[in-house]
């Protein structure tokens, strides 16, 4: 189940540092393994965050089965540090900065057992840290709610598939609205006064949604000129002569700036116009309507919510059972063909190709 690149990956990571004198191992699950990775990798000392699974029943599980909540599993981080340049007590204390540890039910908005957090320890010194930095934690008053987050001896741990290691640096810009959205970074600056106490940098984004957005010189840099026009200035590009106004593969259609899931091949039609066009959109809650009124008449444009890109209109001429069509711009659009969800980060839509 575990491919060749990620038990390389797992040796390289785990094994040789783990095995050096001055090396020790921690494990932390606080919701998306992404975000807390990220983070303990910014700590001095710090000489690797691997994302992974724990605490389950489950042998060597992959993402879709810890996803589906069935395998005990959660989202875990196993931290290797420099003893002598920070200590677990100190990771602990990181470690409250960067989740909500009174949610007994998940992590903002990701919800099941399997992102759920909890401390894991190895030893009994372990074990009386972890608690006794809960307990000061719990009395301080700086939660309103109770502080839930178990503290556990550590069972297993198996190390996540390869596309998950160092997601945010291989992936800056959907990480950055990944977690912004989330509502993790508002909810963590509301109730700490230092978050990045422990961290030797901070990574770049606060509260504020403007902050989070690429700037118009990054993007200018990142989309080509037609994708530019179109995302971030309401262009259109020709019909007939774009990238997927024909395209028949099985898949899905992210936003090209943000990568957040936008339509589905399922839904796509021939329609005649010389532009990609669904019935529907794969994600609702993904999409933003307005009115239009930049032609003579009124028209309903479609944006994306998170990057508020420029996508395309929806017009009252579509097929059963909708009668809509989602006219869009290939060049708002990136196609992620089935066969390569698992690895692009978007597994979790392989069911939806089997029902």
């Amino acid at each position: 189940m575990r491919t060749l690149l990620a038990m390389t990956l797992v040796t390289l990571m785990g094994l040789t540092q783990a095995t050096s004198a001055q090396a020790a191992v921690a494990h932390f699950a606080g919701g998306c393994f992404w975000c807390i990775e990220a983070k303990f990798q910014k700590i001095p000392g710090v000489r690797e965050a691997i994302s992974g699974y724990s605490g389950g029943h489950v042998e060597d599980p992959s993402y879709e089965q810890v996803s589906s909540g069935d395998t005990g599993h959660r989202e875990t981080v196993k931290v290797i540090y420099d003893p002598e340049q920070i200590s677990y007590r100190q990771l602990v204390g990181a470690f409250w900065r960067m989740l909500d540890p009174t949610d007994a039910g998940g992590s903002f908005g990701d919800r099941g057992e399997q992102y759920t957090s909890a401390i894991f320890y190895q030893t009994e010194r372990e074990e009386e840290i972890a608690k006794a930095s809960k307990r000061e934690l719990d009395q301080s008053g700086r939660f309103p709610d109770p502080v839930v987050t178990p503290i556990e001896p550590l069972k297993n741990f198996y190390p996540a598939e390869a596309y998950h290691q160092d997601y945010a640096d291989n992936h800056p810009i959907r990480y950055k609205f990944y977690r912004y959205f989330s509502g993790r970074d508002s909810f963590i600056e509301k109730h700490w006064d230092n978050p990045d106490q422990y961290m030797n940098r901070t990574e770049g984004h606060t509260s504020s949604s403007a902050s989070t957005r690429p700037s118009e010189e990054e993007l200018r840099q990142r989309l080509t000129p037609m994708q530019f026009k179109v995302t971030q200035q309401e262009g259109t590009e020709p019909a007939f002569d774009n990238a997927y106004w024909d395209n028949k593969r099985a898949g899905i259609y992210v936003d090209i700036v943000s990568g957040e899931p936008l339509f589905s091949s399922k839904h796509k039609f021939e329609s005649g116009t010389g532009w990609p066009s669904f019935t529907r959109p794969l994600e609702p809650d993904n999409i933003v309507t307005r009115k239009d009124r930049s032609w003579l008449g009124t028209r309903t444009e479609v944006r994306s919510r998170q990057a508020d890109s420029h996508l395309g209109h929806i017009i009252d001429d579509g097929p059963e059972p909708t009668g809509k069509r989602y006219c869009m711009n290939s060049a708002a659009l990136r196609f992620i063909p089935k066969e390569h969800l698992e690895e692009a980060g978007y597994g979790q839509y392989l069911d939806h190709f089997e029902e």
